[in-house]
């Protein structure tokens, strides 16, 4: 079967792609495409890539370059349809095209590459002093960026920092991004909403990864390291508001545990595993206690999963920032991970997601909670 078969119209199965560029459907430039990827992560700008095949007609029209369809900063969605229901993957812009031309006429090619909505928040640099009058919050200042770009919140941003007095010279997108590793934030966008806050561990886990599940499988592979040689603490040092003294301040992660076992550094009878902050152009006592917090906390997560899931198998779009349950490699292994990144490919092999989930613990947790359990994954 095809990728023309994949995604027809009218032929719809499970795991099929549908591309709408400025809410119309492209059916027609369907034929031509051979290729749809999506790099979605939890801290960095989601991309997409769609590669068409192109050929010249007799009157010297290309089938995908010349239909006026496709264009620099076209909005662009892609969904992947699993049977009766379709769930969104990328949203954003189109922001580059490349037609290429090689000697072989026939091979002729045109790509399209795409980004999130952050790319509309880097277009103008601002100049802004916030707070001067009242000093003001990260959760303010975000909130009003998002208004300006007609951008709303699924879940209310994060406060972050209090009392601040900033100026901002840069595009919001750069802005935005600093504000969120100063408070250990997780920023992006999804759906047409952006996400400002700390890790959702808490959630309720996504459906079910499922590995030599016989029948239920929906994992093709999964590698999982434990990696030792990350800190326990992160510290950093501040002189006091008298005297001459230094002082240090050691910071433990605060996460959620996704386990029944923390898993940290161990080392009995060794010394302290404490990573030392750097000021970073930051001496405010609380911006460095937060941006410790996230560090720690991003140590914390030394559990790594890396696979592939058969997209039409698991069902589901999976989605970074989100906890996802992974039942089968083990009761010291399996359990409760947190999704990192992943990445989506459409092409003529079917549908597949390369994923990268973290954990701070070890023990098998699946039946700690509703939905959580062995069944999830198949409902």
């Amino acid at each position: 079967m095809g990728l023309l078969d994949l995604i027809s119209p009218g032929l719809r199965a499970p795991a099929d792609c549908v591309i709408r560029v400025d809410d119309q459907e492209i059916a027609e430039l369907y034929p031509f495409l051979r290729e749809v990827t999506a790099e979605c992560s939890r801290d960095e700008a989601s991309t997409a890539r769609l590669v068409f095949e192109t050929q010249r007609d007799e009157h010297g029209r290309w089938t995908v370059q010349d239909r006026g369809l496709l264009a620099p900063w076209k909005r662009i969605v892609i969904e992947a349809a699993f049977g009766q229901h379709t769930e969104e993957l990328f949203r954003g812009f189109i922001r580059e095209i490349l037609a290429d031309y090689p000697n072989e006429s026939g091979a002729s090619t045109v790509t399209v590459e795409c980004q999130d909505a952050s790319l509309a928040l880097d277009r103008e640099h601002v100049r802004h002093a916030w707070g001067v009058d009242t000093p003001t919050t990260d959760g303010e200042i975000v909130t009003e960026i998002a208004s300006r770009h007609r951008l709303t919140f699924a879940t209310k941003p994060g406060p972050g920092l209090a009392n601040l007095t900033l100026y901002q010279n840069s595009t919001d997108i750069r802005f935005l991004r600093a504000r969120a590793e100063a408070n250990g934030y997780e920023l992006y966008f999804r759906a047409g909403d952006m996400y400002f806050g700390p890790m959702q561990l808490d959630v309720h886990p996504q459906p079910t990864v499922m590995v030599y599940a016989g029948l239920d499988t929906n994992c093709l592979s999964l590698s999982v390291t434990s990696d030792g040689h990350l800190p326990n603490k992160v510290a950093f040092d501040f002189a006091p508001t008298a005297g001459t003294e230094i002082t240090r301040k050691e910071i433990e992660p605060d996460l959620v545990s996704l386990g029944t076992e923390p898993a940290d550094a161990g080392g009995q009878d060794l010394k302290d595993f404490t990573w030392l902050l750097s000021h970073e152009g930051s001496f405010d006592q609380d911006e460095l206690t937060a941006r410790a917090q996230g560090r720690v906390n991003d140590f914390a997560l030394r559990v790594r999963a890396e696979g592939e899931l058969d997209g039409t198998l698991y069902g589901h779009v999976l989605l970074p920032g989100l906890p996802v349950a992974v039942d089968g490699p083990g009761d010291w292994l399996g359990g409760v991970y947190y999704v990192d990144r992943v990445s989506h490919r459409f092409d003529l092999d079917g549908y597949r997601q390369q994923i990268r989930l973290l954990r701070n613990a070890y023990g098998d947790n699946l039946d700690a909670g509703p939905g959580v359990g062995r069944l999830a994954g198949i409902l």
